[in-house]
């Protein structure tokens, strides 16, 4: 915890308090991708959240939100992973491109 402590004083001096507090706050949860499912399928998250899906299964996926707009990644082979930080409170509902029966949704609140 000391070096970890220490490194987050040295990066703020080098990033800057508030680049220091976006750094200190910023939390990473974990999708897998596995079985032709999203585990969890519903995650809830504080804001400035960074939700990394990786991909499980022998098969490729691709995550997109439903809106169609918000976020997409590229088709995912075993192993890769795919990241977006959710700022925002709100349901943001997904599913994969490749396998539409395949849903989920990432809840937002503060």
């Amino acid at each position: 915890m000391i070096a970890r402590r220490s490194f987050l004083v040295g990066a703020g001096l080098l990033l800057g308090a508030p680049a220091l507090r976006a750094l200190a706050a910023e939390q990473t949860v974990g999708v897998a991708i596995d079985d032709f499912a999203f585990a969890p399928a519903t995650l809830t998250v504080a804001p400035g959240t960074r939700v990394t899906w990786t991909n499980r299964d022998d098969e490729p996926h691709a995550v997109q939100s439903s809106d169609r707009t918000t976020f997409k990644s590229r088709p995912l082979d075993t192993g890769d992973s795919f990241s977006r930080v959710f700022d925002q409170p709100g349901r943001y509902e997904y599913f994969c491109t490749l396998h539409p029966h395949m849903t989920g949704a990432v809840i937002v609140q503060a």
